[in-house]
Parts: C-alpha cells; structure tokens; sequence
C-alpha cells in the first residue's frame, strides 16, 4: 500500500508521548526526525533508526539548524508534530512575568516558529499534516495553572486559524487534547512550580500537591499514539481527537456545566 506521508519530525521526542508517537512511526515504516534538548536520552530512538536532532524549541538557531539539516536530507517533512512543551504551576500573582513569557516561548511562540519554516516544502508539495499534541487543558482549567492554561487556550485559537488558512494550500492540521497521561506529572509538577514564600495560596497549594502525590490513575501514552496514528492514515483526518484518563469527559462537562458549577466541580478535587 503506498503511503500518504513518509517523512515526520516529532519534537520533545526525549521521553513520554514524543518517544512513543517516534517508535510507533518507525514501526510503522515511516522516516522520523525526532527533535529534544536531550539528545543522550534519545540513543535508543536512533538505535532504533531515527535521525536525532538537539533543538532547544526556544532558541532560533536551534530551530533553524535543525530545519536545514531536514531539509538536506529530505527536502522538508510530510508530517510536523509539535509535541514540545511543559508544565508551569503556580499562583499567576507570584508568577514572574519572565517565567511566563519562556511558558509562552516554549508552549507557542517556539512551535510556531519552527512550523513557519517547514511550511514552505509542504506548500510546494501541496500536501501536508500538522498535529498540535495540545492538552484537554485547552478546554478546561485547574487552579494554580493560569499560565499554562492560557498557552494551550491560544494554542486551540492558533491551530483552528492556521487550519483554515492552510487548507486550501492542501494541508491539514488536526488537534490533539490529551487527558491525564502517564508520563511523569507529579515529578514535573513540582519541578516547574512557582511560588513566593510568603504567599497567599499555600493552602491552595498543598491542595495541589497532595491531590499529585496521591497518584491519580492516568492513561498510557499508547492511547494519544493510536490518535497520532489514525490522524496520519486517514484520508480525512478529524480537526480534533480527544483521549486519555479525563479528557473526553472533561471536555463535555466543560461544556455542559455554567462556569460557577464547573469551578466547584474542579475545586471539589483539591479540598
């Protein structure tokens, strides 16, 4: 059977749902480019046949380095998905606005710069699929998340814009809202929390925190690599996919609910 698309980039392929989405493309016969910081944590990808790219999503001449070295190896990519991206908590009072401005570079500001420059291949080529790996937090909110929230909220306005503005060059682009996966929350929640010492929201807070360590049940990575997989084959992708512990659920009792039910819904989790 003759593919549609052959070549893809992945970005924040070191680990999680970036490493899974990378090894299945190559299973599936597909020539990845699989682009992190880290790329020592990534020797088993190029093992296993990718080309490995160290790209620092934030950075222009990373971003640029790494699109000429794709492009002189196979002219440009048929696939981009912009998986890179992280995790910043805090109360937005206590937030320095520089933290936030580097949530913003890597969350939106880095990925659309990289998806500029491989746009022109895929424009020449009249074909193309761009897969934003979003989040449900797209839709819905959770307390001490402003930041983040307010980068995957613009995300959802900057994929549907791009959308109907790359159709007619024939490229789709197709968002994906996880829900709560397994790669290693509780960890990076704590890592990327911010907050002043005397601060306001510590029983907010510890809320948080406790309802982290207590270790909700969360969904494998496999399950936002199968709607990776389906968007890649299908002869008309869907504009959006949602899966993962919470996130169709999330998504419809956002919703349904008036914004005052939905709040105490949310924060009944953290009392």
């Amino acid at each position: 059977m003759t593919r549609k698309y052959q070549t893809v980039l992945v970005t924040g392929a070191s680990s999680g749902m970036g490493k899974d989405f990378a090894l299945r493309l190559l299973k599936d016969g597909m020539t990845v480019y699989a682009a992190a910081r880290s790329v020592g944590k990534m020797k088993d990808l190029e093992d296993a046949g990718a080309i490995v790219l160290a790209m620092d999503i934030t950075k222009e001449g990373d971003v640029v380095a790494a699109v000429e070295k794709i492009k002189a190896g196979h002219g440009g990519v048929d696939v981009l998905i912009n998986n890179a991206g992280y995790g910043q908590y805090g109360p937005m009072e206590d937030t320095p606005v520089d933290k936030a401005q580097y949530q913003f570079g890597v969350n939106l500001f880095g990925m659309a710069r990289l998806t500029q420059l491989l746009l022109p291949s895929m424009r020449s080529k009249k074909a193309g699929l761009i897969i934003n790996i979003r989040s449900v937090g797209g839709k819905i909110y959770t307390p001490l998340g402003s930041w983040y929230h307010a980068t995957k909220h613009a995300l959802e306005g900057w994929s549907d814009c791009l959308r109907i503005e790359l159709r007619p060059l024939g490229i789709d682009v197709v968002i994906i809202e996880p829900g709560l996966i397994d790669s290693g929350f509780s960890g990076a929640l704590e890592a990327n929390f911010v907050a002043a010492e005397d601060t306001a929201y510590s029983k907010m807070i510890d809320a948080l925190m406790k309802a982290a360590e207590s270790g909700i049940a969360a969904s494998p990575p496999s399950v936002i690599t199968d709607l990776v997989v389906k968007a890649i084959n299908a002869r008309q992708p869907k504009t959006r996919y949602a899966a993962g512990k919470m996130g169709p659920s999330g998504i419809f009792m956002r919703w349904l609910l008036p914004d005052r039910w939905f709040d105490r819904m949310i924060m009944s989790q953290f009392s």
